[in-house]
């Protein structure tokens, strides 16, 4: 072989080496999945449970919802989220509660028992301490009327259904008159007091806040609720919620105590944390905030039987459609309390 040939020779041979010599034998590779082998599902995430909580402008619910990180820390443990809806009164937020759109509410003593008449499918979960003065029947600071006796004939507005429909009824009572002697205007807060400024109506049936800002306003407490009614607020609950989700239940109740706790002995605090969100004047809050029994208790039988005497008057009145009996919406496998 002639030396000149050699270049060549080496060329071939590194070109070979290139394409082949650090060549690896071919790996078998996988098969291709069949037309109907799916890849394996990832486990879906639980649904987030959501807790929707009825309010109105009083009380540990609208206290609690404008500090609700403690709440909020609670519901995260159990795979839930609070939403929070506003009423006027309580006899929308029940009927809400029928309409699915409400599981946890807050309402006065009265809008229960007109609900269960009416079929609404609650349970009573928790009850508030007593408060009699922080409702009443108010007139214009220059009214004649001295007295409930002298509303016989007058025009009063009140909220239809309400806790302070059973104070007319039984302040009328107190003055030996009945509903039927005076002239009934159904009014919503709203519409009530500006119906009252502008003298359409002779006196107002209201509950705090609403009854403190009338008096700020300079209206003049007729008489209030001592002596004649409890004035207590119900925590209620969904029936079919509350049956299956009662651990959500008390973890809700659970804050409004501890807000409730806070509270009691901070009235001040509290009128000027409301008045920021409400838009209510801090000096009516601060005077409603005094006369707000802050103290989450459980049901019982005795609670029930209190409810009882309301519903039994209102159907004697005919003011519900059908007689009730108010232990029939308690849930006892939801009980707050006495280690529930």
């Amino acid at each position: 072989m002639s030396t000149r040939s050699l270049p060549a020779l080496s060329f071939s041979l590194l070109l070979a080496c290139v394409s082949g010599c650090g060549q690896k034998a071919a790996e078998p590779t996988a098969a291709a999945p069949q037309a109907d082998q799916a890849p394996p599902a990832t486990p879906a995430a639980k649904e987030e449970t959501v807790v929707r909580l009825g309010y109105q402008k009083i009380g540990s619910p609208f206290l609690l919802k404008d500090r609700a990180t403690d709440l909020k820390a609670a519901l995260t443990k159990h795979n839930a989220r609070a939403e929070w809806v506003e009423f006027q009164a309580g006899p929308p937020l029940l009927e809400a509660m029928r309409a699915g759109a409400v599981d946890i509410g807050y309402v006065g003593e009265t809008p229960p028992v007109f609900a269960q008449a009416g079929g609404v499918p609650f349970v009573y979960i928790a009850v508030d301490a007593p408060a009699p003065a922080a409702e009443a029947i108010v007139v214009p600071k220059n009214s004649k009327v001295q007295s409930v006796a002298e509303l016989e004939g007058k025009k009063i507005a009140v909220n239809r259904g309400s806790n302070v429909h059973y104070l007319l009824v039984k302040a009328l009572e107190s003055a030996k008159l009945a509903i039927t002697d005076v002239q009934v205007s159904y009014l919503a807060p709203p519409d009530a007091r500006a119906a009252f400024d502008t003298g359409q109506v002779d006196a107002w049936v209201i509950w705090d806040p609403f009854y403190a800002a009338a008096e700020v306003a300079g209206a003049r407490t007729l008489v209030d609720g001592k002596g004649l009614v409890d004035n207590q607020l119900f925590y209620v609950a969904r029936r079919e919620y509350a049956e299956k989700n009662p651990t959500l239940v008390n973890v809700v109740l659970d804050e409004y105590e501890r807000i409730s706790a806070w509270a009691k002995t901070n009235p001040e605090e509290v009128a000027k944390i409301l008045a920021a969100s409400s838009g209510i004047a801090y000096e009516a809050l601060l005077l409603a905030e005094k006369r707000h029994a802050y103290d989450v208790r459980p049901i019982e039988p005795e609670t029930l039987a209190q409810q009882q005497t309301i519903a039994d008057t209102f159907f004697e009145l005919q003011l519900i459609p059908q007689s009730i009996k108010t232990a029939d919406a308690f849930l006892s496998t939801t009980r707050f309390g006495n280690g529930s």
